[in-house]
């Protein structure tokens, strides 16, 4: 019955191991690369689809080496234990316990190896993070260089931000405004406050993909997270804050965007989309949803006539 204690101990390490190992390939893994309404397709689908999601996960999986090597060394130890102490209490078994005061060249190691591994992490995702969440290290010269593309000049213009779009968060939906078209028909920059031109939409993110893109984060009332899986971007929303977000999607596709902070009994219901597309089919886009918003449900007789 101690032995059966001991196997039934280590049975578990081996079937987190195992489950672990298989993970990819039915799927429990982390998001696809398809669009929100595909289906992981194989190991190649957890792969990021933004270049900084690509580096998130390559320090994801360092970490994860360094885990499961410890894992693997401690479960060892700890069947190698269990198993010897079981042996040890059989009947006509006289081998003395070994005991010992301990090693002070052990404990050095074991203090200063974690330590030094734990300092490598720390010093190996400083860009990272730098790159994603402080201002200064922003792609700027590439997310301008999107703003030209669609015929934006945020900064010759006064008040105007390098935002495509803000993104509000309330309970439960997401909240998008996007710069209007003057008389001319020419994109108008995103302004840090409401404009009589500005678009507006609900649970539905459009954006050019290639490239950097800029949004500008607020909640309307508690704290949301702005979480697209697919590029590995999280941000959380706060009340009073506007938090510029910046990600790049590398595929024009349909992506799933999801609230990853408990804000209330809705919860549930704050998931949208985001749709990158190649800059001239976003503008083509917002043209469509300019026309869309200024419908007054009136139709010329004219048109009627011709229709018929």
């Amino acid at each position: 019955m101690k032995r059966f204690w001991c196997l039934f101990f280590m049975f578990w390490p081996l079937l987190a191991l195992y489950v672990c190992w298989i993970a990819p390939e039915q799927g429990w893994w982390f998001p696809g690369t398809g669009p929100a309404t595909k289906n992981y397709v194989g190991p190649q689908g957890g792969s990021a689809m933004s270049p900084l999601g690509q580096r998130i996960d390559d320090l994801f999986y360092m970490i994860l080496i360094v885990t499961t090597a410890t894992f693997i060394f401690t479960q060892i130890g700890l069947g190698y234990v269990l198993w010897t102490g079981a042996k040890r209490t059989d009947p006509g078994n006289k081998t003395r316990a070994w005991f010992s005061h301990g090693s002070h060249n052990l404990e050095v190691i074991w203090s200063i190896v974690p330590a030094g591994i734990l300092l490598y992490i720390a010093l190996y995702q400083m860009d990272v993070w730098a790159e994603f969440r402080m201002r200064p290290f922003f792609p700027n010269q590439q997310i301008n260089s999107v703003l030209g593309k669609v015929g934006v000049n945020a900064e010759a213009t006064p008040g105007a931000t390098q935002a495509l779009a803000e993104v509000t968060a309330r309970q439960f939906e997401w909240r998008i405004r996007y710069p209007g078209f003057d008389a001319d028909g020419n994109l108008l920059p995103l302004f840090a406050v409401p404009h009589p031109t500005d678009l507006y939409t609900v649970n539905d993110l459009h954006l050019p993909s290639g490239a950097p893109v800029m949004i500008n984060l607020r909640s309307d009332d508690v704290q949301h997270s702005f979480f697209l899986p697919e590029l590995r971007v999280k941000q959380d929303a706060v009340p009073g804050l506007v938090i510029p977000v910046w990600f790049h999607a590398t595929e024009s596709d349909t992506y799933t965007l999801l609230c990853a902070e408990l804000c209330g009994w809705g919860h549930y219901k704050m998931k949208a989309r985001f749709v990158a597309e190649p800059a001239e089919d976003w503008v083509e886009w917002m043209h469509e949803l300019q026309e869309e918003q200024n419908f007054d449900g009136l139709i010329d007789e004219e048109e009627v006539v011709d229709s018929n």
